[in-house]
């Protein structure tokens, strides 16, 4: 036995947990996730926000899998490796499909193409985050989950009925994480694709309180007014900073926006932050490396006048 820093997680939302754990990097897979008293205990390889220590029994020592992020029945690998693609297979029953990415998020859509390595010839899954099911296309709407913990930080900072404008939806992650406590959700993306799959996630989980919408996002201000909102989702992480102007006319003193970008330097948006916002508050936090010279960052932006 050993002990180890661990998330404890309720044992109906440990596998979503246990998933999002290794693809951000932070699970220690040389120890046994175990049950206690209705939770899972996830061991975590540093202490990290609501971490507790425990005692594991160590893994046999195991293959080491090509770098992949697995979404609901589907691995993403980061090298076109049919040899590889196959071994994560056989290591993951509940993956059906192995794709690479045959270009990078591109048009004004989003949207990747693939090629499938080995398993079923398919884009399509069912992907399930902490309790959420949602329908999802690789092909048809950008969709990564490596945003599943920041979205739970987010819900456990709302307070009941909030009203939040998520701008750049894709097919729902955000509204449908987020729709059980808000009183409302207004759920904008310019894709066609992805607002039909939002639609069909907003079903799939009975939610009544959220609207989708298909819309250019700097038109919103101009659709939505008077309205303002107690949250601002901002994740279009290559151009959600040139959309600042279009945010602002729908805040109100207390909104928080949440900047999501990809940067090669801390604080890197401050100025323009400050130029549509004078006098915000804002804190930066890292969520994780994209290259060997950038990160993906969020900008938590609390609007005071």
């Amino acid at each position: 036995m050993k002990e180890q820093w661990c998330l404890r997680v309720p044992v109906r939302d440990g596998e979503a947990a246990r998933r999002n754990a290794i693809i951000e990097g932070v699970a220690d897979r040389s120890l046994r996730p175990r049950v206690e008293d209705e939770y899972l205990l996830i061991p975590v390889l540093f202490e990290c926000v609501g971490a507790v220590t425990a005692e594991f029994v160590e893994n046999q020592a195991v293959e080491e899998l090509p770098r992949h992020e697995q979404i609901g029945g589907i691995v993403v690998l980061q090298d076109d490796d049919t040899l590889g693609a196959e071994k994560i297979l056989a290591a993951r029953p509940s993956a059906h499909t192995a794709l690479f990415a045959t270009s990078p998020v591109e048009g004004e859509f989003r949207t990747k193409t693939f090629k499938v390595l080995a398993g079923s010839d398919t884009t399509e899954t069912m992907y399930h985050e902490y309790g959420r099911r949602m329908k999802i296309d690789l092909t048809a709407a950008y969709f990564s989950a490596r945003l599943a913990n920041e979205r739970q930080r987010i819900l456990s900072q709302m307070k009941t009925n909030e009203k939040i404008l998520d701008m750049f939806a894709g097919v729902g992650p955000f509204p449908v994480m987020l729709g059980e406590r808000a009183g409302l959700v207004i759920a904008n993306d310019l894709n066609p694709e992805a607002v039909l799959l939002m639609q069909k996630n907003i079903r799939l989980n009975h939610l009544t309180n959220v609207i989708p919408m298909l819309g250019d996002a700097k038109n919103l201000a101009e659709i939505l007014s008077p309205m303002q909102f107690d949250r601002i989702i901002m994740n279009l992480p290559m151009d959600a900073a040139a959309f600042l102007s279009a945010a602002a006319p729908l805040t109100k003193p207390g909104t928080i926006v949440h900047l999501y970008s990809l940067v090669e330097r801390e604080g890197e948006h401050n100025a323009e932050i400050f130029r549509v916002f004078q006098y915000a508050k804002v804190t930066e936090r890292v969520l994780r490396s994209y290259s060997p010279t950038s990160w993906h960052a969020v900008y938590d932006i609390e609007v005071t006048q």
